[in-house]
C-alpha cells in the first residue's frame, strides 16, 4: 500500500500569556491508503493537536516549530490558505467528536451536507440537495429524504454522527480523520458507526486516522496503533502485536485501565444488609410516551445495582423517580421501609439528605463561579450542618489535597472535578448514592481511578450505589446485580455473574458483543513490569 500521510519529526507549540508551551515533540507516523491507524492517548497527550496540524486548523497561538506533514507527496506545512482550501475537506476530511456541537441546530441536516458540496465546488446549489440525500444514504442512513428535512435535535446521536460522516464524504476524500467519533455514543451505536467507517475505508480504499483514548476501540478497529504520551510517540506497532506484547510502561498503564480489555473474573455479590430500596411496578409517562414501564427491583444496603441500556431505555428516568426528582405515573418506591412515592414538603426535604446524585458531566454539574470549598460544603450549609471549615475533610475523603479548596472548576482536571462532585454528594453522609454515567466523560485511566475510589468509599462508609451506565465494561467491575433496560422495561435482572456469563435476553447479548476489544488477543500479565 502506498504511503498517503507521513508525519516526520513534528513539533508544535502554543504561545500563551505564561510563555510557550510545547504540545508535540518529534511525532512520527505514517498512514497508507486503505489502512486504519489509531492514535491513542489520554487528554493532553497531543492526539487532537496532531489531527488539527494535519488539517491546518491549529487554534490561535498554535504553530508548527519544525518537522513536516506530507500528504500524497505534498508538504502541507508550506501550503497557503488558498492551497489548504483545495486539500481540507476535498482530500482530507474530519469527522469531529460531538455531533451536537458540530451540526448547526437551526439548519436542516440535508442543507448542511449540501453546503459541503457547494463549498468544494462539487455541485451547484440546485443539484446539491439531491446529492446530499445520496450522501446520507451512502452514510448508512435509512429514509435519507426524511432525515435530510429534519433538524439535528430530531435525530438520535448515531444518526447525527452519520450525518457528519456524510458531510465528510462530500469532498470524496482520500483520508478521513475521525477524532473520538463515538465517545459520546452508546456501545451498540458506537459499534455500528465504527463498523461503517471500516467498511467505507475498505470499499473506497480510504485511509483512516482514528483518534481515541480507548485502547479497546483501537484494538478492534486499527491495523496499527500509535501511542502518544505528553506529545511524544511512546510506542507504535501493529495492533495485535502491541496489545499482546506492549513494550512501554505507559502503554501497559493504558491497557490495565481500559475497562473493555480488563480481565473479568465473576464474583458473587456482596452479602449486603437489609433491603434499602424497593421499587415495584414503576411507570412514568410523558404525554403519549411511556418512558418507564412496570420496573421492579430491590437494592440491599452496601450493595451496587447497575441499570444498563442505550439512550432512551428509561434508566435515568428510573433513577430520577427513585430520587423523587420525578413523580411516577404508577407504582411505588419504598426507601428504608417507608413509601416515599407521594412525599412532599419537609418530609421530602429530609429524604434528600439520605439520597444523593453524582452526574455524568462533572464540569456541567459544578458552579463555575464557586470555589471548590464552597461547592463541597454547600449541602452542609443548606441543612445547617456545617460550613467552609469542613472542606478539607471532605476533600481528603476523595483523595484530593486541601490546597485545591480555593480553586474553581475550570482550574481542575476532569478527574479532579468528578472527585469534587463525589465529595459534595458525600457531604451529608447519605445512605444511597446514585451515579448517573459517572465516568463516561473521562479518559480510561481516570475512569479506573474514579471507579477504584467509589469501591473504596463503599467499603469504608457502607454506601449503597445505584449506577446508571450504557457501558457494560465499566459495570462489570463494580456491580453486584445488573438490570438491563430497553424501551422502558427491565428485560433482564440478576447477579453480575449471571448477566455477564449466562445472559438470557438477546438484547443483553447484543450489548455484551458490542463491548470494544472483544477481538483483542489475550494479554500477558505485565503487572510486575508496571510496578517496577
Amino acid at each position: 500500500m502506498p504511503e498517503l500521510l507521513v508525519i516526520d519529526g513534528l513539533e508544535v507549540a502554543y504561545r500563551t500569556r505564561r510563555g510557550t508551551i510545547p504540545a508535540l515533540d518529534g511525532v512520527r507516523l505514517t498512514v497508507r491508503s486503505g489502512q486504519a491507524v489509531a492514535l491513542v492517548g489520554e487528554s493532553g497527550s497531543g492526539k487532537s493537536t496532531t489531527a488539527h496540524a494535519v488539517l491546518g486548523l491549529l487554534p490561535r497561538g498554535g504553530r508548527i516549530v519544525r518537522g513536516s506533514i506530507t500528504f500524497a507527496g505534498r508538504d502541507l506545512t508550506r501550503l497557503s490558505e488558498r492551497g489548504w482550501r483545495a486539500v481540507r475537506g476535498r482530500e482530507v476530511a474530519l469527522v469531529p467528536q460531538d455531533p451536537g456541537v458540530a451540526l448547526n441546530p437551526v439548519r436542516r441536516v440535508g442543507d448542511q451536507v449540501a453546503e459541503a458540496l457547494v463549498v468544494h465546488g462539487l455541485a451547484t446549489r440546485r443539484a446539491a440537495p439531491s446529492e446530499a440525500v445520496d450522501l446520507l444514504a451512502r452514510a448508512g442512513i435509512a429514509d435519507p429524504r426524511l432525515r435530510a428535512r429534519q433538524y439535528p435535535h430530531e435525530l438520535s446521536g448515531g444518526l447525527r454522527q452519520r450525518a457528519l460522516i456524510a458531510a465528510a464524504l462530500a469532498g470524496r476524500p482520500k483520508l478521513i480523520i475521525a477524532d473520538e467519533p463515538t465517545s459520546a455514543l452508546d456501545v451498540t451505536v458506537q459499534c455500528r458507526i465504527l463498523d461503517y467507517l471500516g467498511e467505507l475505508a475498505a470499499r473506497d480504499n480510504l485511509a483512516l486516522l482514528l483518534i481515541t483514548h480507548d485502547l479497546g476501540v483501537a484494538a478492534d478497529r486499527a491495523d496499527e496503533i500509535v501511542v502518544l504520551s505528553r506529545g511524544r510517540v511512546a510506542e507504535r506497532a501493529p495492533a495485535r502485536e502491541l496489545l499482546a506484547a506492549p513494550t512501554h510502561a505507559y502503554t501497559r498503564q493504558l491497557l490495565a485501565a481500559a475497562p473493555s480489555l480488563a480481565d473479568y473474573s465473576p464474583r458473587p455479590p456482596r452479602e449486603g444488609g437489609p433491603v434499602l430500596v424497593e421499587v415495584s411496578g414503576l411507570r412514568k409517562r410523558f404525554g403519549s410516551i411511556t418512558a418507564v414501564d412496570g420496573v421492579s427491583f430491590s437494592l440491599r444496603r452496601g450493595q451496587t445495582l447497575a441499570l444498563v441500556g442505550e439512550s432512551g431505555s428509561g434508566k435515568s428516568t428510573t433513577a430520577r423517580l427513585l430520587l423523587r426528582l420525578e413523580t411516577p405515573s404508577a407504582g411505588t418506591v419504598q426507601f428504608d421501609g417507608q413509601n416515599i412515592t407521594t412525599l412532599t414538603g419537609e418530609p421530602l426535604r429530609r429524604l434528600r439528605r439520605r439520597m444523593q446524585l453524582v452526574y455524568q458531566n462533572p464540569y456541567a454539574a459544578l458552579n463555575p463561579k464557586m470555589t471548590v470549598a464552597d461547592i463541597v460544603t454547600e449541602p452542609l450549609r443548606a441543612f445547617g450542618l456545617g460550613g467552609r471549615s469542613d472542606a478539607a475533610g471532605l476533600l481528603d475523603q476523595v483523595a484530593l489535597p486541601a490546597t485545591l479548596a480555593g480553586r474553581k472548576p475550570a482550574e481542575l482536571s476532569g478527574g479532579q472535578r468528578q472527585r469534587v462532585a463525589i465529595a459534595r454528594a458525600l457531604a451529608l453522609r447519605p445512605d444511597l448514592l446514585v451515579c448517573d454515567e459517572p465516568v463516561s466523560a473521562l479518559d480510561v485511566s481516570v475512569q479506573a481511578r474514579i471507579l477504584e475510589l467509589l469501591v473504596r468509599l463503599q467499603e469504608e462508609l457502607g454506601l449503597t450505589y445505584l449506577v446508571i451506565s450504557h457501558d457494560l465494561a465499566v459495570v462489570r467491575q463494580i456491580a453486584d446485580h445488573v438490570g438491563v433496560m430497553r424501551h422502558g422495561a427491565l428485560v433482564e435482572y440478576g447477579t453480575a455473574d449471571q448477566v455477564f456469563s449466562r445472559p438470557g435476553h438477546d438484547y443483553t447479548r447484543e450489548l455484551l458483543a458490542a463491548i470494544p476489544g472483544a477481538s483483542a488477543p489475550p494479554r500477558p500479565d505485565h503487572s510486575a513490569a508496571s510496578n517496577s
